[in-house]
């Protein structure tokens, strides 16, 4: 293979690992979010003086 066959490979199959990791760092950044937005909001209802 040439030099530039090689980088090639080695470019898209880093791409193609960051790419399927990213898919599950946001899937559970997504959980964290709305957990925390659920605490805030039962937080906030359990607060309320009306």
């Amino acid at each position: 293979m040439t030099k530039i066959k090689s980088i090639l490979l080695l470019v898209f199959f880093t791409t193609a690992l960051f790419t399927i990791n990213g898919c599950n760092t946001m899937e559970g950044l997504g959980k964290d979010v709305k957990k925390t937005g659920n605490a805030l909001e039962n937080s906030a209802n359990e607060n309320k003086n009306y």
